[in-house]
């Protein structure tokens, strides 16, 4: 196949420097160029740059990089794959136009890895439907990602996209924080809807017609256009693109915007476009993909993440009065903010009856949309016999389950039909027209603050369904470490790294290596770049490039990691105090206690002397064994503080597992007398019980949290977190089961545990 073809005519000097740096970009992965050390993760983003600034040679990129995924396919170079493909596909939906042939070379290539294993076929997939689509409709993977992330109004594509960036204030400098605001509202500053609107009416015009566009004169028809205008001529294009993309058909796809087309430049005839002497720019011109909706938030509250949500899918400007929202919202309750607002009529949408059956319960007058005669009135009456109305109870509730089952092939549930004649009206399912993309900044720490949201997120939603059925929900990190450490880290634990603090960041590096390139790079460099001096460079490079490298990053990366979350319940000395419930994602970690009182504290020097420092524990674990049968096993020792660890040190080990170590305080008699050492035990584990039975006290840290300790703790129990639907489900199941506690009917099919999905460009490449 001719990889020339479709592809405009370059210098060979420039083609030569594209090479060099796409060959530069793969050394970089392989750790073995000079420019690892100093330009990591901004080689991605110099190439792109270099395409941006001359849009002709997009083709060029395109056909080089499908020249490199084919030689790393035949050799044994598969993880250059998915960042060449990621690579290639933003340089195709940010290109100008691109031919045919050349989508279908990249197309087939994408259906190669659908016979390679996860996640080369699960990428591959994903492209190889957008590559689809891309070449019935030229310009659609654009004109989609512009109308989502700037929230269009657009009847055939109605889909809307915002990122959330959440930084803890007490883990992050006020320099670092300040600088990421002023640059993500300077990012929104040159983006208004107009403008965006322009975008997509200039690249799908573009994308149809090649060079036969004339570019520049349709740009200066648009700034004449009032902005009614522009909106009338958005809508035809968007209904003309998302009608070859439904229902495809190329040739007449293009038909349909050059007829658009003609008629933009037909619409002002009241002076001419240019000057006399002057013609319009030949060529392809590139047309700017605008930043994305960005929104700052600084994490002061433990509700903070749902609050936004909400105010994500029903804005102030669509419900009530701000006033009355933001009074619901601090009740922390979801059922005053979607039906029991008084000052809006709001239609509560439900596929939950709230008839109870019982006559005397019906409204004393019902609205009909006719009339009919008494005798047909009573015909048709709908008569019921006497009873007791009972009020239904929160686990008898099967509101989440409908809002989970609404999806395709799933029998919308029927509604009475009252009338003869009369249709029943169909319930349309809820759909998930919002995407909130989630980026959190920080350390380990951090997401340790979301495991807990996203817990009371998932429980909240068990309760009363609100978020499910509408919201798509990603999550991100990008892993942020002050050049030294700050006073609460010194506090939570004197010895522990940077690199300690980011363990999450580093097993996600290591499992995609291009989130540790472009991703992993940034921990030292964003606090680099915000305390830089005030200069032109400086905002010229803030501005453009942690902005672009978090776009970047939401764009492309689609593959999950999920973390298991787990559950610690927390018992402590004083009887009176009720146990304590939480969540940990990264690290448990336990202390023995000092004593205050004196009779105390004279008993543990006595006791110290003869059976060393520490406390006596009473550990019962279920011990991980290859078969993965369940082997419980319980032992006692003497220890001064363990630490488990939910994040394997390797990318191949099991993520549901964790690894325990144990500082066991060993008694050694010898012919000088008796003296202590102290040896690690090691142990892997999924759930564990740990007792202490001095009854002494010791601290509980969760997370590398101080602010997460836990004091007078005497005992703990660490198990993986459940889905709080599961459980639901479970409990109401386990009321009709006749098999105990074996999971039966629709259980079976339900997410048992709860896992926390962080979004790569690969997931874990084994």
């Amino acid at each position: 196949v001719d990889l020339t073809a479709g592809v405009p005519f370059v210098p060979a000097e420039v083609e030569s420097d594209i090479l060099r740096r796409v060959r530069t970009l793969l050394r970089e992965l392989d750790g073995h160029h000079p420019a690892c050390q100093r330009d990591r993760g901004m080689l991605r983003w110099t190439l792109h740059k270099k395409i941006d600034q001359n849009p002709s040679n997009s083709a060029v990129l395109v056909k080089i990089l499908v020249k490199e995924l084919e030689r790393a396919e035949r050799g044994d170079f598969r993880h250059y794959i998915i960042p060449l493909l990621h690579t290639l596909m933003y340089a195709l939906i940010k290109a100008p136009c691109i031919s045919d042939e050349l989508c279908g070379r990249v197309y087939d290539f994408c259906k190669k890895l659908l016979t390679l294993p996860k996640p080369f076929c699960t990428v591959g997939l994903d492209y190889a439907t957008r590559l689809k689509m891309e070449r019935m409709a030229p310009g659609v993977l654009y004109q989609r990602m512009v109308i989502s992330e700037q929230s269009l109004k657009s009847d055939p594509y109605p889909y809307q996209e915002k990122i959330f960036i959440f930084a803890d204030p007490e883990l992050l400098s006020e320099a670092i924080c300040n600088a990421l605001v002023t640059d993500t509202e300077a990012a929104q500053v040159s983006q208004s809807p107009r403008a965006c609107m322009g975008y997509v009416i200039l690249h799908a015009m573009q994308a149809a017609l090649g060079e036969g566009c004339d570019i520049g004169g349709l740009k200066a028809r648009l700034q004449d256009m009032p902005t009614s205008d522009v909106e009338h001529w958005f809508q035809q294009v968007v209904s003309a693109v998302e009608c070859t993309a439904h229902e495809p058909d190329r040739s007449q796809h293009v038909v349909r915007l050059e007829k658009i087309y003609h008629a933009v430049l037909s619409s002002l005839r009241a002076a001419p476009l240019f000057p006399p002497g002057d013609a319009p720019l030949g060529g392809l011109q590139g047309t700017p993909l605008p930043n994305p909706n960005i929104s700052f938030h600084l994490w002061t509250e433990d509700d903070q993440l749902w609050k936004e949500l909400v105010l994500f899918i029903r804005p102030l400007s669509q419900s009530c009065e701000p006033d009355c929202l933001s009074q619901d919202l601090d009740n922390f309750e979801i059922q005053d903010i979607i039906s029991d607002c008084e000052c809006c009529e709001q239609t509560r949408f439900s596929v939950l009856s709230t008839d109870s059956g019982i006559e005397r319960d019906l409204p004393a007058a019902v609205e009909e949309p006719f009339t009919l005669c008494s005798a047909e009135t009573e015909q048709y009456r709908l008569h019921r016999k006497g009873g007791i109305k009972k009020k239904p109870s929160p686990l008898e509730s099967v509101a989440f389950l409908q809002a989970g089952c609404n999806g395709p092939g799933v029998k919308p549930p029927a509604k009475l039909q009252r009338r003869p004649g009369t249709p029943p009206e169909a319930v349309a399912p809820l759909q998930r027209l919002h995407t909130a993309r989630i980026v959190l900044l920080g350390d380990d720490r951090v997401l340790g603050r979301l495991a807990q949201a996203y817990h009371a997120l998932r429980k909240r939603e068990t309760r009363r369904v609100f978020l499910t059925p509408r919201l798509n929900l990603q999550f991100y990190y990008i892993p942020v470490v002050m050049g030294q450490p700050n006073t609460l880290a010194v506090t939570d634990h004197a010895a522990t790294g940077q690199e300690e603090l980011c363990e999450v960041a580093g097993y996600l590096g290591r499992a995609d290596p291009w989130y540790e390139s472009n991703i992993n790079t940034l921990c030292h460099m964003i606090p680099k770049l915000a305390t830089m001096p005030s200069s032109p460079s400086k905002h010229l490079v803030t501005d453009l490039f942690i902005t672009d490298v978090i776009a970047y990053y939401v764009r492309m990366g689609t593959q999950p990691v999920c973390l298991q979350v787990y559950a610690v319940k927390i018992f402590f000395n004083d009887p009176a105090q009720e146990p304590a419930e939480d969540v940990f994602l990264t690290e448990l970690r336990t202390q023995v206690q000092e004593s205050i009182a004196h009779r105390e504290l004279s008993m543990t020097k006595k006791k110290t002397t003869l059976d060393g420092p520490g406390i006596d524990l009473t550990v019962t674990y279920r011990k991980v064994v290859v078969s993965d049968r369940e082997k419980e096993l319980a032992m006692s020792l003497r220890s001064t503080g363990l630490v488990m660890k939910a994040i394997p040190a390797d990318e191949a080990e099991d993520l549901v597992c964790l690894n325990v170590n144990i500082t066991e305080i060993v008694r050694i008699n010898n012919l000088s007398g008796r003296s202590f050492s102290a040896v690690a035990n090691r142990l892997k584990t999924r759930d564990i019980k740990i007792r202490s039975t001095e009854q002494r006290p010791f601290t509980l840290c969760l997370d590398k949290d101080s602010r997460r300790t836990y004091r007078n703790v005497i005992s703990v129990e660490v198990s993986p977190c459940l889905e709080p639907s599961y459980c639901l489900q479970k409990t109401r199941a386990m009321k009709f089961s006749l098999h105990g506690t074996e999971d039966v009917g629709l259980v079976k099919y339900m997410p048992k545990s709860l896992l926390l999905p962080i979004n790569t460009f690969a997931g874990v490449i084994q």
